[in-house]
């Protein structure tokens, strides 16, 4: 009976059908909540967000929001992009924050903006679940390491999926990118990853990984074509000076958003844990420095199991050197720390920190811990975030040590299941 449970448990079809099931609950779910009054935050709750500002804030002060706010500013954008209105502007009486996608982001969004709330906010969750499965399927690694990969996963895509936010969709372009690159498909990987850059421009670092594959004057024309396809996209509904507008304002705000907060981040956990500040920039370079460093190691290029650890660090380093991160955005980390576990072979320090990302990232904001606990100790000091700096560290010093001769921990998947 045992064997019978754990062979359903990592069917890839019982996956499938608990990540969409889990897609819908969560879109229902945010809708049966209903609304509730804006409620002006403390002082020093954000202490560093774009959106501090008395003269932004009272425009919300009792108005209604809803559990749904980050579909709503999606859905949104399309009906401005349409009309023409500056895509990052407030709007009050629509939704909290700004809108911080591209055009061509607002234009695909078009699919779900005239459908019902309860409708729109289903398919857009399970867009992201499906994203996130669809990739981790294109793996070259065993189809019960996949399934495994998926459960690790599933609390992180949840937390994003009750979020309503496109993280999982990121961390499923990201990781499709690899894939695609691994089976000979480059036009598909550049699709992906140009696509993941017009959603959140951070995924461009994604394209670090042509390094390791033939055809890099390819690689290059394609990645060109679909920037100027999926720039042009929104054309279809605007006017070619509005659009430009638009990519100004674009920029405008992004601008203006890297002054601000340091998020669940490594300058963050400094912040907390030290009270060390005005560090953002030099911990910046640093983390583009040392994400640099296992680069030197040329001769390593063909082989697989470095190309996965690429892969993962930079899944995981696009989170913890990411001044916005937030607690929905660490489906993209932990699908790093997922990646990296199941190729790497089996060693008692490295089940520690995959455990330790279960429990204190991915469980840390559920109900397993406390009230007092997550607001007293998880939230201030941003725990959250510290498995995962120990996995990166982690994957970086097996970045360097990894033998020539190694071969991934699970057995390879064929290609064709």
């Amino acid at each position: 009976m045992r064997e019978k449970i754990t062979s359903f448990l990592l069917k890839p079809q019982t996956l499938l059908a608990v990540f969409i099931i889990a897609a819908i609950i969560a879109g229902v779910q945010q809708i049966l909540l209903g609304t509730h009054p804006f409620i002006m935050p403390k002082a020093g709750t954000f202490p560093d967000d774009i959106m501090n500002k008395p003269e932004l804030m009272s425009q919300f002060y009792g108005r209604q929001m809803t559990e749904y706010n980050n579909y709503l500013i999606f859905k949104h954008s399309y009906f401005h992009l349409l009309e023409g209105k500056n895509l990052y502007g407030l709007y009050p009486p629509l939704h909290w924050d700004f809108y911080k996608y591209s055009p061509t982001f607002s234009l695909f969004m078009g699919l779900m903006a005239y459908l019902p709330d309860v409708v729109g906010l289903s398919i857009w969750d399970i867009l992201n679940a499906l994203a996130v499965f669809l990739a981790i399927r294109t793996l070259p690694i065993s189809k019960k390491a996949q399934s495994l990969f998926m459960w690790f996963v599933a609390m992180e895509l949840l937390t994003c999926m009750q979020n309503s936010q496109s993280n999982g969709l990121m961390a499923g372009l990201m990781l499709a990118a690899y894939g695609s690159m691994h089976r000979g498909k480059p036009i598909w990987a550049t699709l992906w990853l140009v696509l993941a850059a017009y959603i959140k421009v951070y995924s461009v670092i994604g394209f670090c990984l042509m390094l390791f594959y033939p055809g890099k004057v390819r690689f290059v024309l394609y990645a060109a074509m679909w920037t100027v396809v999926l720039w042009a996209l929104p054309l279809l509904v605007t006017p070619f000076n509005t659009l430009v507008w638009q990519y100004q304002n674009w920029k405008d705000l992004i601008s203006a958003d890297a002054a601000a907060a340091v998020g669940m981040s490594v300058a963050g956990w400094l912040h907390t844990w030290f009270g060390v500040d005005d560090v953002k920039s030099l911990v910046s370079i640093a983390g583009i420095v040392l994400f640099l460093v296992p680069f030197i190691r040329v001769r390593m290029y063909g082989n697989e199991v470095y190309r996965m650890l690429i892969t993962a660090s930079m899944l995981v380093w696009v989170v913890i050197f990411n001044h916005k991160a937030e607690s929905p955005t660490f489906i993209i980390a932990v699908t790093g720390v997922a990646l990296w576990y199941y190729v790497q072979p089996r060693a008692t320090w490295r089940t520690a920190v995959f455990i330790l990302v279960l429990l204190f990232t991915s469980l840390s904001t559920t109900d397993l811990f406390p009230p007092f606990v997550r607001k007293e100790f998880i939230q201030p000091y941003t725990i959250k975030v510290v498995p995962c700096i120990i996995a990166w560290v982690a994957i970086f010093i097996d970045l360097l040590r990894l033998s020539p001769a190694a071969h991934p921990r699970t057995a390879v998947a064929s290609t064709a299941s």
